[in-house]
């Protein structure tokens, strides 16, 4: 409410339900905040994000985590994490992702990678972030 108070224009909704509605370029971002992994078909929505913005936030919990890895070697269940906090019959989740999987698959729908960050908690992920990052930022175009 406060970002409408302010003259900023928000949309609230169900994404999978299509932004059609909206002006081409109407944003300058549109920001997927652990929501792709949710959506039904994530090219698509990717693709209406970048035609009514001109560049997308996509942050995404990352499956290629570490500990992730673990549980499932280690126990062979689905894990539950902090970013990741769902058993598998009750998750919104749809798709399990990894650094790796979103870095190709932008590759494959020919998506630039503008930015990216990833991150642990509060700290800054440098090093081998498909392993060690619990969360990953991209900005696309």
């Amino acid at each position: 409410m406060e970002c409408i108070q302010r003259g900023v224009y928000v949309h609230h909704g169900d994404i999978d339900e299509g932004l059609e509605h909206h002006q081409d370029k109407r944003f300058d971002f549109v920001i997927l905040n652990q929501t792709i992994q949710e959506t039904r078909n994530p090219g698509e929505i990717l693709k209406e994000s970048l035609r009514i913005g001109k560049k997308v936030i996509v942050a995404f919990p990352n499956f290629g985590h570490w500990n992730v890895r673990w549980t499932i070697l280690t126990t062979g269940k689905t894990p539950v994490t902090d970013l990741l906090p769902y058993r598998w019959f009750n998750t919104p989740n749809l798709h399990f992702l990894s650094v790796l999987d979103f870095i190709e698959f932008c590759e494959i729908q020919k998506f630039k990678i503008e930015d990216k960050a990833y991150f642990r908690d509060l700290s800054r992920v440098r090093f081998r972030p498909n392993f060690f990052s619990k969360l990953a930022l991209f900005v696309i175009s």
